[in-house]
């Protein structure tokens, strides 16, 4: 397994959802102005409650605190959904069990599953529930080849100015032939590049409303 980014930082976002701060590349892995309502508004609002088939496959681009994982699953109500998480670098447990998530989330089963999410085996598929299966692969974004079609992406890398070879044509060019026709994108990112790259790749994307703090977002389209 490889080891988490050196000097991660436990913080507190506008809502009182923790989030983690990488010194490195100065970036938070959620947005100060709140972390819970950026996730719900980008990915669960943006996108698990916007595509219209109940039976999923959804790939996340980042899985970090587990963050959008745990919506989804509180969020899937008759929804069945298999999920493929991809990170390069998994955070250790002793840091994963000071994050608040659970205490901010208005569920009673919101402390089980974010516990079982993050004890899940990487490289292995878990069932969470029987609604909702788990596969963690630990690997680099510029390697990942699906051999899954996947209805809904959430792209929540770090920032383009960060990272951006993680935003570069040939990474959207992968994703968007592993998505089936009618699939959608969701990411926080509306950077004119982005928008290039997605639209090289066969995506069609509109700006949409986002999230507190942040004016505009992209969501995208696969024909």
């Amino acid at each position: 397994m490889n080891k988490p980014f050196p000097g991660l930082i436990l913080k507190t976002s506008e809502d009182g959802s923790s989030t983690l701060y990488r010194p490195d590349i100065e970036e938070h892995y959620h947005s100060i102005h709140g972390a819970i309502q950026e996730s719900m508004h980008v990915f669960i609002n943006a996108g698990l409650m916007h595509h219209p088939a109940k039976h999923l496959n959804i790939l996340e681009v980042g899985f970090g605190t587990g963050l959008n994982a745990l919506l989804t699953l509180i969020n899937i109500k008759d929804h069945k959904i298999y999920y493929h998480a991809v990170e390069k670098y998994p955070l250790p447990g002793e840091l994963v069990s000071k994050i608040n998530h659970p205490q901010h989330i208005q569920n009673v089963h919101a402390k089980t599953y974010f516990d079982q999410l993050h004890k899940a085996p990487w490289n292995s598929i878990v069932e969470i529930t029987p609604e909702f299966s788990l596969y963690k692969e630990e690997t680099d974004l510029t390697s990942f080849h699906p051999d899954t079609k996947f209805d809904l992406v959430y792209f929540d890398a770090f920032s383009p100015d960060k990272q951006p070879e993680l935003w570069e044509p040939e990474i959207f060019n992968t994703i968007s032939a592993g998505m089936n026709a009618g699939a959608i994108l969701t990411t926080y990112s509306v950077k004119g590049s982005v928008k290039r790259a997605m639209q090289k790749a066969g995506l069609i994307i509109e700006k949409i409303p986002g999230p507190p703090g942040k004016r505009e977002m992209l969501r995208a389209f696969k024909k």
